[in-house]
């Protein structure tokens, strides 16, 4: 009985510590990125992406360009899943596209990692949405421009997207 009540003490010390600190219990990654082209250029490249990667055959070589899943898509709002090769890990990916004034298409790229209290992840949460608009050739569009940091996107600076 007091083992129970030492663990119970000691899992609620953990959770409340937790929520003190303000930390999130996921990795996550946000980051904005611009291109010079339509937004729906950009939309019709990363749901065509998403779906070619949706099966194994990106995951016979080194990295993680494999094993995405589409889970819906509208002009303005991509959703999808991903998961890693290894099944270790999954993250929900969503993408949100504004075309601007200045015929700007402004897009917000989010991912969280599903692994509860995991809050570094080696830049995979970054590297999951990097790699598709690398994949779809978005890199090269007229106007590309990345946003993100370490405080808003997890491991982002030592992130190695050639490996996830």
């Amino acid at each position: 009985m007091q083992t129970r009540i030492l663990l119970l003490t000691l899992t609620l010390t953990l959770g409340i510590s937790m929520m003190a600190t303000g930390e999130p219990l996921h990795a996550q990654c946000r980051v904005i990125w611009l291109f010079g082209i339509p937004c729906q250029d950009v939309y019709v490249s990363l749901v065509n992406q998403i779906k070619a990667w949706k099966g194994m055959s990106g995951c016979m070589t080194v990295g993680q360009r494999c094993l995405y899943e589409l889970v819906s898509a509208t002009p303005f709002h991509i959703v999808a899943k991903h998961t890693n090769r290894q099944w270790t890990s999954k993250e929900d990916l969503s993408f949100h596209l504004v075309s601007t004034e200045e015929s700007v298409c402004r897009v917000t790229g989010f991912s969280i990692s599903k692994a509860w209290a995991r809050v570094e992840d080696n830049g995979i949460t970054y590297c999951t949405l990097y790699n598709l608009i690398e994949g779809s050739g978005l890199v090269d569009a007229a106007g590309y421009k990345q946003y993100t940091n370490e405080w808003i996107c997890l491991d982002y600076s030592t992130a190695n997207c050639t490996i996830y």
